[in-house]
């Protein structure tokens, strides 16, 4: 299957009006730029959400003010070059061909057919006009694809934009009507409109796969595990600086590893610019190497995304931009091209219909993780969870009967569990599905705000006061053979109005005797909501609960570090029998409206201690220029001390 090493992703959508499309474009100067940068891999668009197709098609509508063949052109250059070529598609927007076709274009169950940028009468958006999958205009999408699959030089297809946004328009109705939809029904036309785009892709991959089986192929909005066995690879969308922000990568880079498995590559977009659809921006050297870093570490391959000028402006500064980021990544690939993560923890989270686990509670379990320095794999059902010795449900999920036989086989095994608040409830929420589980269900706790009281060996290092959970949590009680380690602190009164006074300042009053933290052989419950308690307001101390918890559960981790700050980000990666510690530290932070990151910090005498499962370690050095570290092997750790962090650093143990 595809695996790439440096990619790089450009917009060009361009307005019908713009009038000298390509006039400036050296195709060669172009690629030549691309090939200096490593670049292997590059996706250019075929027709833009605009409508505007760029090269001779007899099907679609060809930029009115474009003098040349522009994807022939393009594809032979990097042929010529050894890059390979994607062709982008919008699978849901093209503007111009909906302004020619009406009957294409979707509409909203309120019966619009045109979208607002917000306020009533504003269409500046790109999604002012969408069309509908059930349309001719999925025929047309598919006739255009071919062409370019049957006549020109492109090795694959980006499909973007590919959501399920609900439809009633005569062709969805029809068939809604046929399968007994109730077109009132906006989850059951949303579902439809899922089935419906599903359907388009299933027949985009059967087509292009039957005029060009080797095609790389890609369908963007769609959730992964649902169109992974049409995919040759996948691709990361994630800006930090727009609407994604920093929280997005890492929960998508500890996920997608294991949908993609071993044999496909995974890449991470970014962007060159602030925003989409911004051709003045140009972001930091640090900024940008921070998101390739990190998705480095995480198994992904980097891809640096950006708007091209429509006239063809080359716009040096951004490829010198791309240069120094590349070449400062490409130092290490002899380390980390083809290096997996193979963690011995799962955090587990349903997808419940979205691209992934992306609900608070999953995505404050990610943070708390990476803070900790924990190495873990994001997982649903989609993967087995075999290889796992300690398996972490945060907060609210579901034990159906499959998650219910496999936590069973897997403490069977000799499997640790660590759950909090609603995890391992059956479907409908009345009991515990295991009869292994610590604790016996009674429902929802009645507290607000919720307190609990540090106690027992699980508190060292927590104040002895009433602490906060931020969140609720659920009232149980303890299930025979369980030892109660804490308990809930029940507050004089419930925050609210009382109808006389504003309960706004709620103290804690006694702790109780109704169970908060319980442990039972190798199952730890907390009974508290801990990880959107965290996500509410990050207090530290919910985070060093969490922590006290999974050094019961996992004793000897496979990192250690006494002395790396919480903000420094730590992954563990292996290539034969080599084993890799990358350190990131660096400064993202809130701007006024925007996410920015400018600065590398600097870390000195940094502590890492990496468990060596019994094997002989040869020497340990810092890459790229494999300057050694001194080092000893103690209680089954190899103890190194890392003089000077600036940024990033690769430490490599042979």
């Amino acid at each position: 299957m595809a695996k790439f090493n440096y990619g790089l992703f450009y917009d060009f959508h361009t307005v019908t009006t713009i009038p000298d499309v390509g006039a400036k474009f050296d195709v060669e100067a172009f690629t030549d730029q691309v090939k200096s940068c490593g670049v292997d891999f590059l996706t250019w668009h075929a027709r833009c959400n605009q409508g505007n197709a760029y090269y001779n098609t007899k099907i679609g509508m060809r930029h009115p003010s474009l003098q040349f063949d522009m994807i022939r052109a393009l594809g032979e250059s990097c042929h010529r070059k050894g890059i390979l070529l994607s062709v982008y598609f919008n699978g849901h927007l093209s503007d111009e061909e909906l302004l020619h076709h009406r009957d294409w274009i979707a509409i909203s169950p309120q019966g619009d057919t045109y979208r607002s940028a917000g306020n009533p009468g504003d269409f500046t958006t790109p999604w002012v006009r969408t069309a509908c999958y059930n349309s001719p205009f999925r025929e047309h999408l598919k006739k255009m694809a071919l062409e370019l699959a049957e006549n020109y030089p492109v090795d694959g297809f980006f499909f973007d934009c590919l959501g399920a946004h609900p439809c009633i328009c005569e062709h969805c109705a029809a068939e809604m009507r046929e399968k007994g939809i109730d077109l009132s029904d906006t989850k059951a036309v949303t579902a439809f409109s899922a089935f419906s785009v599903h359907r388009m892709c299933e027949d985009l991959n059967r087509a292009i796969r039957e005029a060009k089986p080797d095609a790389l192929l890609f369908f963007n909005g769609r959730p992964f595990e649902e169109v992974i066995h049409m995919e040759s690879h996948l691709e990361c969308e994630c800006l930090p600086t727009a609407g994604w922000g920093y929280e997005y990568l890492p929960v998508a880079a500890h996920y997608m590893r294991t949908v993609a498995g071993p044999d496909k590559s995974v890449l991470n977009m970014t962007g060159r610019f602030n925003d989409w659809g911004d051709f003045g921006g140009l972001r930091t050297a640090e900024g940008l190497e921070y998101d390739l870093f990190y998705g480095a570490a995480n198994g992904m391959r980097p891809d640096i995304g950006g708007h091209f000028h429509p006239r063809g402006d080359l716009d040096l500064p951004v490829f010198d931009r791309i240069r120094e980021v590349y070449g400062n990544l490409q130092q290490y690939d002899e380390w980390v091209l083809g290096a997996v993560n193979d963690p011995e923890i799962a955090l587990v989270y349903p997808r419940r219909g979205e691209h992934h686990p992306a609900r608070p509670s999953a995505a404050s379990a990610v943070r708390m993780l990476t803070e900790l320095k924990v190495q873990f794999d994001l997982v649903t059902e989609f993967v087995p969870w075999d290889k796992y010795k300690l398996l972490i449900f945060p907060d609210d999920v579901p034990f159906t009967e499959e998650y219910a036989k496999r936590v069973e086989n897997h403490l069977k095994r000799g499997g640790a569990v660590l759950a909090t608040s609603r995890s391992g409830l059956d479907p409908e929420g009345r009991r515990f599905a295991l009869d292994s589980w610590p604790a016996v269900y009674e429902g929802p706790i009645g507290y607000h705000p919720l307190y609990f009281m540090p106690a027992g060996s699980f508190a060292d290092g927590l104040p002895e006061m009433p602490l906060s959970v931020y969140a609720s949590g659920s009232k149980v009680r303890a299930a025979e053979g369980a030892d109660t380690e804490m308990y809930y602190v029940k507050p004089y009164f419930n925050q609210g109005w009382d109808g006389l006074r504003s309960n706004y300042y709620v103290p804690p009053q006694e702790v109780t005797d109704e169970p908060f933290f319980l442990r039972k052989g190798s199952v730890i419950y907390i009974a508290g909501e801990i990880f959107l308690g965290y996500c509410n307001r990050a207090p530290v101390q919910l985070r060093q609960l969490l922590g006290r918890a999974l050094e019961a559960l996992d004793p000897n981790p496979k990192l250690k570090s006494a002395t790396l700050p919480s903000f420094a980000r730590a992954f563990v990666q292996k290539k034969g029998e080599t084993e890799m510690v990358h350190v990131l530290a660096y400064c993202p932070e809130r701007r006024g409206n925007a996410n920015a990151l400018e600065d590398r910090i600097t870390l000195v005498d940094t502590d890492l201690r990496i468990r060596t499962d019994g094997r002989d370690v040869k020497r340990v050095y810092l890459a790229p220029d494999r300057r050694e570290l001194p080092f000893e092997i103690r209680d089954g750790y190899c103890c190194v001390n890392v003089p000077l962090i600036a940024g990033y650093a690769l430490i490599v143990f042979e």
